[in-house]
């Protein structure tokens, strides 16, 4: 039966992927902490060995050192621990070795994950990652604006949309606001909101907010112009709302701006260039 079992497990076919001796090799010194820099934030992370800590300052950031409390003399024979670490588009495994040599001053304290490092992934539900959007944004930002498109003007406050493009599941917003005044504009807050096109005092105010799943730019005042690029995952709505734009200041002053994007604008949307 033993005989049996053997020739079976034999005959079963190998899992395919990187083995052990393969993985890049991180030396982790005793007290002293390595930080992975991911290109893009950091979804998931597992370290094998619970004698190295970890944690992630920032969401593009591992850090990851030893538990100076498991520590024992001779602890240059301890096993090795491998490190996964997932981002939204990618995993990647490093082998982690305990460095206390002669050479443990020199080792990296900062690894930066490359694409060598890394194996494709392809998450349901999840599109562009944060660097695609990030790097599609910008290149939008150089685009000339058009001139066919909602503008507004309020309070010396002109707002205006630049462009309209879509990628796949996503919808950009190229928006702009010139303060035609004196006086710095401190950004209270941005809204975009799904809103009735004509609303009186017997009607009942149907109003749906959406946040942008991605913007290019955090500020929180101006002086003179600001433009930023705005990105929505795809969304609908009928022909009898609107999509509003409402820029608010902070009081006591409480100008606010914005702006009225019909369906048809975004229905005719440009595909946006390629990279």
């Amino acid at each position: 039966m033993l005989t049996a079992m053997q020739n079976y497990a034999q005959n079963l076919p190998s899992a395919s992927g990187l083995v052990r001796s393969e993985l890049p090799v991180v030396y982790l010194p005793e007290n002293v902490s390595v930080h992975f820099i991911s290109p893009e934030p950091i979804q998931y992370v597992d370290i094998s060995s619970s004698n190295v800590a970890g944690d992630l300052p920032i969401k593009n950031v591992l850090r990851i050192k030893h538990r100076l409390d498991t520590l024992k003399a001779g602890a240059v024979n301890e096993p090795d621990a491998i490190v996964t670490i997932v981002g939204e588009k990618f995993i990647a495994q490093y082998r982690i070795v305990f460095s206390c040599g002669p050479d443990a001053g020199s080792v990296l304290t900062n690894i930066e994950i490359i694409p060598a490092h890394t194996r494709p992934l392809d998450f349901p539900g999840i599109g562009l990652s944060q660097t695609q959007l990030r790097a599609y944004s910008l290149k939008l930002l150089g685009e000339k604006p058009a001139g066919n498109l909602p503008h507004d003007r309020s309070y010396g406050i002109k707002s205006k949309l630049n462009h309209i493009y879509t990628l796949g599941d996503y919808i950009f917003l190229d928006l702009s606001f010139k303060n035609e005044t004196n006086l710095k504009y401190d950004i209270d807050e941005l809204r975009f909101k799904i809103e009735d096109k004509k609303i009186t005092k017997a009607t009942t105010v149907q109003m749906i907010e959406i946040k942008p799943d991605f913007v290019l730019f955090e500020t929180s005042f101006f002086k003179r112009q600001y433009r930023n690029i705005f990105v929505f995952k795809k969304f609908t709505f009928p022909g009898n709302k609107m999509l509003v734009v409402e820029l608010s200041e902070k009081q006591l002053s409480g100008r606010s701006a914005g702006l009225e994007i019909s369906y048809k604008d975004i229905l005719e949307a440009d595909i946006i260039p390629s990279l």
